[in-house]
């Protein structure tokens, strides 16, 4: 038998450190080669490593939060033959998070757990924590039994069936509520507060909002979609907004930039890499679709799908995530009536269209009913003036409401 040292390997791009943000194995566990071993984040693209070798783990360092180094040992595999043990390994990041009572075989789920103590938090995903408060269920009294000790679904299932059920009736609304729970931001959660606290510190936002009659492109949208052809995705109003702005970004570069305020240096594309904000079960994040100019409606709507889809199941690649020039954020149906969206930094400008909702507006002296959408906007004052921005906001207003301009050359 030999000790085989897991050691964090270079990813490329520069990157020192990563997140360790879940271990799928503890100590103890026989593990084959190739299978899951770790999730590890960098920048905002996570990635799933797998054990490079088959055999027992004794060791893992560093929990869920941590940052490991590059070249840092981060899990150690008791395997056949002589392993890479002679090869000195880099000191962990941290003391090893598992111990042998890891590896203590875990109580049946049909027996009523013991309590946690009175500080200890409960690990569980958002969801299970979500349908435990919808069932009434006190998390630190179910038994867990997932990877670091988390509460999965099953285990929720094994509780509500066993002796502890959740309290029902009308008196429980009216209980005093005096739980407090401390939900550390890890992973994604992290890089998202860390990228809103920048782009707020660097950056003087200014909004401006402007209403935008979205009836008749609402009637192409509709009767697009009710035309379309097999393998043709449905239409949703992102690819017009995309369109308007490709046609009229040219005009206004210093929009379509990236700002490096440490060198001073403002980046002007000609190319439109359109971020689009995507709401995943970590938090809000911004895939890419490059160079929106080359592609038609269908095509815009596709691409979207595919990256949106892709940070939604988070295997979306680095280069999937990042380059953007401008970005577009959208709320869909809960879009409300106006927001401020803070700048994904370091490009200057982000966009977001609101709810579209009927209402009458008077139109030559008469009122009508229409379908009318604001459309919120932030920029970076640094760059970009005020004049500039709402000039260039209604000039996407106009292609908006005159779809036909759309398509036009």
């Amino acid at each position: 038998m030999g000790r085989y040292l897991f050691k964090l390997p270079d990813m490329g791009e520069g990157t020192a450190e990563a997140e360790i943000v879940a271990w799928h194995v503890k100590v103890g566990d026989v593990i084959q080669e190739d299978a899951p071993l770790v999730d590890v984040m960098t920048e905002k693209a996570t990635v799933e490593m797998t054990s490079p070798v088959g055999g027992t783990v004794v060791e893992l360092h560093g929990a869920p939060g941590e940052m490991a180094p590059v070249g840092a040992a981060i899990a150690v595999f008791d395997v056949k033959g002589e392993g890479n043990a002679s090869a000195p390994a880099a000191p962990p990041p941290k003391p090893p998070t598992a111990t042998a009572a890891d590896i203590e075989t875990p109580a049946p789920v049909t027996a009523a757990p013991a309590p946690r103590a009175h500080r200890e938090k409960a690990l569980a995903s958002p969801a299970v924590r979500r349908r435990a408060e919808d069932l009434g269920v006190k998390l630190n009294l179910v038994h867990a039994t997932g990877p670091a000790n988390r509460i999965t679904h099953e285990d929720l299932d094994a509780f509500i069936a066993g002796e502890h059920q959740p309290v029902r009736g009308a008196g429980r609304g009216l209980a005093k509520r005096t739980a407090v729970e401390e939900v550390k931001v890890i992973g994604l959660r992290r890089a998202i507060a860390r990228q809103m606290q920048e782009a707020k510190r660097r950056i003087p936002h200014f909004a401006y909002i402007e209403e935008v009659d979205m009836t008749e492109l609402e009637d192409l949208r509709l009767h697009l979609n009710g035309t379309r052809r097999s393998g043709q995705p449905k239409l949703t109003v992102l690819p017009f907004l995309m369109r308007a702005l490709v046609r009229v970004l040219p005009d206004y570069p210093q929009i379509n930039a990236r700002f490096d305020d440490e060198a001073g240096v403002l980046h002007r594309y000609s190319a439109v890499h359109v971020g689009v904000a995507t709401q995943t079960a970590n938090g809000l994040v911004a895939p890419v679709v490059k160079h929106a100019e080359s592609l038609d409606i269908w095509a815009a709507a596709l691409e979207i799908a595919r990256v949106a889809e892709l940070a939604r199941s988070g295997k979306g690649s680095k280069d999937d995530l990042s380059g953007s020039t401008i970005t577009i954020t959208s709320l869909g149906p809960l879009g409300g009536v106006a927001t401020t969206p803070v700048i994904n930094h370091p490009e200057v400008a982000i966009i977001g269209p609101n709810k579209i909702v009927e209402r009458p507006v008077v139109r030559e002296g008469h009122i009508a009913v229409r379908k009318m959408m604001n459309l919120s906007s932030s920029f970076d004052h640094r760059v970009v003036d005020g004049y500039d921005a709402a000039e260039f906001i209604q000039k996407v207003k106009a292609m908006l409401e005159h779809p036909a301009t759309l398509f036009m050359d």
